[in-house]
């Protein structure tokens, strides 16, 4: 068996039992009685076989893209008091939040947040914990 071509079997022809085999093709023996069609060799339908392999090979969708996104890595002047005005006054406070609005890295808004509460700017929602930061003014 090669690649992806499939038949099916069928049942072995009795030849003991004339009349009982596979029933002759529609040109094999006809009123007239011609010859057989002849069949290809291997060598002909190993090659026909590979052949067709070949051109129904599956192509793949190309998957979508993400943007890279550019943040920053450190806050300068600007990024920094846009930070004190803007943050405080927002109900959710959140480090995806906070890299979102000022485009900065995930670790430089966790340490904007930190910055915060520790100026009182902000207060912890429920339990404080690792996992997630939930802040609000």
């Amino acid at each position: 068996r090669f690649g992806s071509v499939r038949r099916e079997r069928s049942p072995p022809e009795d030849t003991s039992r004339p009349g009982l085999g596979r029933p002759a093709a529609a040109g094999a023996l006809g009123a007239m009685g011609a010859n057989k069609v002849v069949q290809k060799s291997k060598e002909a339908k190993m090659k026909a076989a590979m052949a067709g392999g070949r051109s129904k090979k599956k192509k793949w969708a190309k998957g979508k893209v993400k943007e890279k996104l550019a943040n920053m890595v450190m806050f300068d002047k600007a990024t920094y008091d846009k930070m004190m005005k803007e943050i405080p006054k927002a109900k959710l406070i959140t480090p995806a939040v906070v890299s979102e609005r000022l485009k900065v890295n995930g670790s430089v808004a966790r340490q904007a947040i930190r910055h915060l509460e520790e100026k009182g700017l902000i207060q912890v929602v429920g339990e404080k914990s690792a996992k997630m930061l939930i802040y609000t003014r």
